[in-house]
């Protein structure tokens, strides 16, 4: 009996390569399925809600990005997951660690969350700063700008930013959140 079935595993039959490869085929299926249903569950609102809904949420809730007269709504994943595959990638296998610290109680109330916002504001503004503010730019372009509905200070601002190469995060630092204490920090701020 052991013989046959070592002789069989050694030399299976077509049929049982076949099927191999078709159950193969569908669990790669339903693996890819079910992680990326979990990966865009990560991008949800509801998701990041429950570990800052103490934090930031409130704060964002009062921004324009929340609520404008314009109805469009950007989300936290909007604005902290890159929308390019590798890089979104990048992004949520760095973003574990957040995790790991509310779960170990690093940043799991708002004391410490504060005492952290500093030196996690300046990590998220350097990834916004290496990127070009991609994430910003995929709704807000400059060549997409119409300056002449913008106030004069904006526009000045803008066509600035534009000619010297700046980047959204280099002015727009507190735009959903509230800043951290910045006291000696010297930097662009707010919108």
């Amino acid at each position: 009996m052991i013989k046959r079935f070592w002789r069989w595993f050694r030399t299976p039959s077509r049929i049982a390569v076949g099927t191999l490869l078709s159950l193969a085929f569908i669990a790669g299926i339903v693996f890819w399925g079910g992680f990326n249903t979990a990966l865009e569950y990560t991008n949800t609102e509801q998701f990041c809600s429950d570990c800052h809904m103490n934090d930031v949420v409130p704060e964002y809730r009062m921004s324009s990005h929340y609520m404008n007269r314009s109805g469009v709504k950007a989300i936290c994943s909007d604005c902290h997951v890159p929308h390019e595959f590798v890089d979104k990638w990048k992004r949520k296998i760095i973003a574990s660690r957040e995790v790991y610290a509310h779960i170990t109680g690093k940043v799991d109330t708002k004391e410490k969350f504060e005492a952290a916002r500093l030196a996690m504001a300046e990590r998220e503004w350097a990834r916004m700063k290496a990127n070009d503010s991609a994430e910003c730019r995929h709704c807000h372009k400059f060549d997409s700008m119409d300056y002449t509905q913008q106030k004069t200070v904006a526009e000045k601002m803008h066509r600035l930013a534009q000619i010297e190469g700046k980047t959204c995060i280099d002015c727009h630092k507190g735009i959903a959140h509230q800043l951290p204490n910045m006291h000696g920090i010297q930097s662009g701020l707010t919108e």
